[in-house]
């Protein structure tokens, strides 16, 4: 297991007062870090009434955001395993038994708020269950030749839904809009986000912005992130470079290729637009393994450097309690718990570092990344520093992504000797 080590930089001259930036997202998500709940593997219960009881330990730990898989009702034909996908959804406006009733739901977002928590839900609006009622409803769903519901790659327990329809669109909205007008969530975490006309999201966000000018939305797409970014959705996967990070660790790509892919990010993606930076989630967990799996000792040097690069961190459920094994997706599975976690305090150290130091807000808040150059190729060494209205706020970072020790002297003059996969972060 890596140290992670926080070293006091000598304070630096006081700086004029920065402008104001003009907020482009809620103020509260700027430093905010975001956890997903996965309901049913989160408690041997697997209910939002069980759930609550996570509510304390993750506000200690700093988490702001709590992203909830879906919790509606899954549908019965073509159900994947015995208990089904989270993501075949039979009636939109309803909560799943198997994780408890409204009453459940409502108590568990009412006592997260009061902690000081905000509350989005996984929304699927690319498709239904087959045995959905929308399917009732001529026009609502892509049908074949032979006026088959049609589905999408192995997603046999879907029927996509067809957007030339003014009708369900209308519905779509009508649905969110109760989740937000009478359940009281912060807004959507929404789900193969890029498969959806991008102006049906610019027309549903816009109105529900309207009454909810606070809400948050994240978009589970980065391939059309520029233009989904515009005005629909706060933040978007960083999928690619989640997929590099995964390579570093296991040899096939270097620092290079991490500066290019940020090279390329901030070329083609909007400068205000949030990236969402991951280690894990519920598809990489249980369709292409653990991170412990795919990354192996770097484990640790990666979850910090989710929290020093631009853009939001996410934890997923497990992270903080040491899930060492790929969680069934349909079916239950509780994640492993272990009360001696030691990467627990880790993400408490970089949660607190994340919210007391503005360099490492979200855009446009924070700093942009710079490199700093240095005389090792295998080190990643990085600068984020913003002026504020007594000091300029400074966060570097220096990286060994390879599995032996390394030797580094920065140009700026500092030396480091750091274990395979070692890193250090210094603050003032």
């Amino acid at each position: 297991m890596k140290k992670t080590l926080f070293i006091a930089l000598t304070c630096l001259a006081l700086v004029s007062c920065a402008q104001q930036t003009e907020l482009r997202h809620p103020k509260w998500a700027y430093d905010a870090t975001i956890y997903e709940l996965n309901t049913r593997q989160a408690t041997p219960e697997g209910t939002f009434q069980a759930a609550e009881a996570l509510l304390p330990t993750l506000k200690q730990n700093g988490i702001d955001i709590i992203w909830v898989m879906p919790c509606q009702p899954i549908g019965v034909i073509t159900r994947k395993g015995t208990l089904g996908s989270y993501y075949s959804i039979i009636d939109y406006c309803a909560i799943n038994p198997e994780f408890g009733t409204r009453a459940d739901f409502e108590h568990f977002l009412k006592e997260a708020h009061k902690m000081g928590f905000k509350v989005i839900l996984d929304w699927v609006a690319n498709h239904t269950a087959p045995d959905s009622e929308w399917t009732k409803n001529e026009g609502w769903h892509y049908r074949d030749s032979l006026g088959n519901l049609m589905v999408q790659y192995d997603w046999t327990d879907i029927s996509k839904l067809d957007y030339h329809s003014e009708a369900m669109r209308a519905e779509m909205k009508k649905a969110m809009h109760w989740w937000m007008d009478s359940i009281g969530i912060d807004g959507f975490r929404c789900d193969v986000a890029g498969e959806v006309p991008t102006d049906f999201w610019n027309d549903a966000m816009g109105e529900l912005r309207q009454t909810h000018p606070d809400m948050f939305t994240l978009a589970e797409d980065e391939d059309k992130a520029q233009e989904l970014t515009e005005s629909a959705f706060d933040m978007y996967y960083g999928w690619t470079l989640h997929h590099i990070m995964n390579q570093v660790a296991q040899g096939k790509k270097g620092v290079e290729d991490l500066w290019a892919y940020f090279a390329k990010a901030d070329s083609t993606i909007r400068p205000e637009a949030i990236r969402m930076n991951f280690i894990s989630n519920h598809d990489e967990n249980s369709w292409n393994g653990t991170e412990f799996e795919r990354m192996g000792d770097a484990v640790n040097l990666f979850a910090a450097f989710t929290y020093i690069v631009p853009g939001m961190p996410l934890i997923y459920c497990g992270q903080l309690s040491g899930n060492h094994h790929r969680l069934e997706f349909f079916e239950k599975d509780l994640i492993d718990t272990d009360e001696a976690y030691a990467e627990a305090e880790l993400y408490k150290k970089l949660n607190d570092l994340r919210e007391r130091n503005k360099a490492l807000f979200s855009p446009e808040v924070g700093a942009p990344m710079v490199r700093i150059a240095c005389d090792n190729e295998a080190i990643f060494a990085c600068q984020r520093s913003k002026e504020g209205r007594w000091h300029t706020n400074t966060v570097i970072g220096v990286f060994n992504m390879s599995d032996t020790k390394q030797n580094v002297t920065l140009e700026t003059g500092e030396t480091f000797e750091l274990e395979p996969w070692g890193y250090e972060i210094i603050e003032n």
